[in-house]
C-alpha cells in the first residue's frame, strides 16, 4: 500500500483519500454513529426509568411499612 502512495503529492494522501472515504462510506458512518447515539440514548432512557422504579418502590414501602399496616 505503501508504494502506491508513495510518488503522490502529500494533499492527496491526506485530503482527497480521506474526501473519497466519506463520499463512499459516509452513509455507512452515519448509520453507524446513529445506531451507537441511539443504543446510548435507550440504554440512558432505561437506567432512569429502573432507577425512577426502584425509588418510587422503596418510598411506598418504606411509608406502608412504618405505618404498622403489615
Amino acid at each position: 500500500m505503501r508504494e502506491i502512495f508513495a510518488g503522490l503529492p502529500w494533499w492527496v494522501k491526506w485530503v482527497a483519500v480521506p474526501v473519497i472515504a466519506l463520499v463512499v462510506f459516509g452513509g455507512l458512518i452515519g448509520a453507524v454513529i446513529s445506531f451507537v447515539i441511539g443504543l446510548l440514548f435507550k440504554v440512558l432512557l432505561f437506567v432512569a426509568l429502573v432507577g425512577g422504579l426502584v425509588y418510587i418502590v422503596r418510598k411506598f414501602t418504606s411509608n406502608s411499612s412504618s405505618r404498622g399496616d403489615w
